[in-house]
């Protein structure tokens, strides 16, 4: 399969939003609003997978932080990312439920990281249930603990991946 990565366009709007609707609950999910600000304040962290005929597989996206862990006013509102510095949230890494298994969440983390290594990033850091930590421990991120998030009411974990700068 040959994947090709983009940022969103105005467009993309409801396949995202359809993609978003299967990979999380209603509760957890983001609104459509949401997902519109995201496409228009922070492009440059909100990458897109596409297949062959450009069609929407799955996305990565959050704002870059200064502080070390998500708190849930993010998940409500974007604002413009620094061009260097801070940490690389990710609100939200999914992928269509056809195309899953095929290492697509992994490409999106590393294209993403990719970005934060260019922008001098410090760290990428995002919340996941308890069954999605052994994937991102695979993909390099340390398990900090529970975080204080109390997103559509669960349980979340802080995961922390430092980036190693390339000189």
């Amino acid at each position: 399969m040959n994947i090709h990565f983009s940022i969103p366009r105005p467009e993309d709007i409801k396949e995202l939003i359809h993609i978003e609707n299967l990979g999380f609950t209603p509760e957890e999910a983001a609104s459509e609003e949401a997902m519109i600000e995201r496409i228009a304040v922070i492009p440059d962290s909100f990458i897109i997978a596409r297949d062959e005929q450009s069609k929407v597989i799955g996305y990565v996206v959050g704002p870059v932080l200064n502080q070390r862990y998500i708190t849930d006013d993010l998940f409500e509102k974007s604002v413009p990312n620094p061009t260097t510095g801070g940490f690389q949230s990710i609100l939200s890494l999914v992928v269509h439920p056809d195309y899953r298994g095929k290492g697509i969440a992994a490409q999106l983390l590393g294209e993403l990281e990719r970005i934060c290594v260019k922008s001098k990033r410090e760290a990428m850091t995002l919340t996941c249930l308890d069954y999605l930590v052994p994937f991102y421990e695979a993909n390099g991120y340390q398990n900090e603990g529970k975080s204080d998030s109390v997103h559509a009411g669960l349980v979340w974990f802080n995961l922390v991946k430092e980036i190693k700068s390339v000189n």
